[in-house]
């Protein structure tokens, strides 16, 4: 369920985060895991985050929550800025933002029973009494798909997709507004990962929440999200609606929906190959990015970073030198 606002939930205003990294005895090189990333998620909005492995998704989603610091720029939370939070000044809206961590397996804690660990934000946040908390943790394991019994158990009695469920459970126990999703189905079967997408989507209609989904898989991302953030190196790439997501323009999004097999053998189409590796993120290229790896580069593209621009009627974003647009942030 969208719930129409002109407030944007979550707006991000050219966040950076970097990373110290050693070499030799003196030297210290910063590594730009997060590289200027600006955009806003509306309410009732699913932003599904893509990119290849190592494109700093994760580190963004919890710069996001301010579980990681952020090295500099804006974190709009309901119109609030609160990049600057401290931890004490987090406390309060720690209910309202939430995580589905990745691994169901080590994102759990064995020497805790399930129940337990539902209990313990709702004591945290002191929301009920005792029994009113044993009801809710009740509630959110049947919403779930598990019993009120299991609640009782320790997590390595569950399947991988029963912890996620789990996991599911706990990030809604507080009842949030906000949750990031970071590739909550990639360690998961691919029978068991659509279970998971539609309890998600169940969720997110009961609840009413917003969501920024990080995922490596297209596929996923153009099902499950309402628009996706294409991430390259650190960077934004381009953001568009995820039923338009054939309609991509930036070179980099072309050849990652190229790269998605198609369940039908005997259907050809054009793929695009990139050349060479993922450049060092210790070591970024001048000007675009992407620009070693593009098969349009551009003697400008050496040069200049591009700026994030709105292009076409529907406002899709693209930071590509080739497309003409307006630059909406900078």
């Amino acid at each position: 369920m969208t719930v129409s606002s002109p407030l944007p939930i979550l707006e991000l205003r050219d966040l950076w985060k970097t990373y110290p990294v050693k070499r030799g005895w003196r030297k210290t090189l910063p590594l730009q895991a997060v590289a200027g990333v600006s955009f806003a998620i509306k309410r009732g909005e699913i932003l599904g985050l893509v990119g290849e492995s190592g494109c700093g998704k994760s580190t963004l989603g919890r710069a996001v929550l301010k579980l990681d610091e952020p090295t500099s720029g804006d974190i709009l939370f309901n119109g609030e800025n609160i990049a600057a939070y401290t931890a004490s000044q987090m406390r309060p809206l720690r209910r309202q933002m939430q995580i589905i961590f990745q691994d169901p397996y080590s994102s759990l804690n064995p020497r805790m029973r399930v129940g337990d660990m539902l209990m313990e934000a709702l004591t945290v946040h002191r929301l009920g009494d005792k029994a009113a908390r044993r009801l809710r943790v009740a509630q959110l394991l049947d919403q779930v798909g598990l019993s009120s019994q299991d609640g009782e158990r320790y997590p390595h009695e569950f399947s991988g997709g029963q912890r996620q469920r789990i996991g599911i459970a706990r990030a809604l126990s507080v009842r949030p507004q906000f949750i990031v999703a970071d590739e909550p189905v990639s360690a998961l079967d691919v029978s068991i990962q659509a279970q998971i997408l539609n309890l998600l989507q169940e969720i997110r209609g009961a609840y009413e929440l917003s969501m920024l989904f990080i995922s490596h898989d297209l596929r996923v991302v153009h099902y499950f999200a309402d628009r996706v953030a294409v991430m390259y190196l650190g960077r934004l790439m381009e953001v568009l609606p995820a039923k338009h997501i054939e309609r991509a323009q930036h070179p980099y999004t072309q050849a990652l929906i190229k790269s998605v097999p198609l369940p039908d053998p005997e259907r050809n189409r054009v793929v695009i190959s990139l050349g060479g590796d993922v450049p060092s993120p210790l070591h970024p290229p001048t000007g675009c990015v992407f620009h070693t790896r593009c098969p349009l580069v551009q003697d400008r593209c050496r040069r200049e970073v591009p700026e994030l621009k709105r292009y076409g009627e529907l406002g899709y974003q693209v930071a590509c030198h080739l497309v003409g647009g307006e630059i909406i942030y900078g």
